[in-house]
């Protein structure tokens, strides 16, 4: 894991060298967006963070398996999958708790469910979508789409 970021990490500077050489001004100012991105998210990573840290200080570590392990196979699948369904927060914020929920002991299944459903599934923006496309369009792509986060959920979880 620490190796992988290493080299990463590597990647991305010797990209920005290159591109430096390349184009100064076009590099610089590629930068300033970039910094000015990741001062315009900080605040959503601190509530994320925060979030992560009461919902894991709240919730024993045992009942983390007990809900979501291995052995609550399609049951748990389906309970974080509808957690995922209605969370309404970035995809990429959810890795740090999809990370967490592994090391506490939850399935890979699971964790996949829950990061699949959260991306594909918009219980919080139903609402929007049905004025714009309408309720049996809404309902057909949400459905379809927790049953095909379900279905890559139970693939990963046998596969890994």
């Amino acid at each position: 894991m620490v190796a992988t970021a290493l080299l990463i990490n590597a990647l991305a500077l010797i990209c920005l060298i290159f591109a430096r050489v390349k184009d100064k001004k076009r590099t610089v100012q590629a930068l300033r967006i970039a910094v000015k991105s990741l001062i315009d998210i900080l605040p959503m990573v601190f509530v994320i963070i925060i979030f992560i840290g009461l919902m894991l200080g709240l919730v024993p570590p045992g009942e983390i398996p007990r809900f979501v392990g291995e052995q609550t196979g399609l049951r748990g699948i389906l309970l974080v999958g509808v957690l995922g369904a209605v969370m309404y927060i970035p995809s990429l914020l959810s890795f740090p708790l999809a990370a967490s929920l592994l090391e506490k002991g939850a399935s890979i299944g699971a964790v996949a469910a829950f990061i699949t459903t959260l991306t594909m599934i918009g219980v919080v923006t139903l609402p929007l979508e049905m004025k714009e496309l309408g309720k049996e369009m809404v309902f057909l792509r949400n459905a379809l789409g927790f049953v095909t986060a379900i279905a890559i959920a139970l693939i990963m979880g046998a596969l890994l």
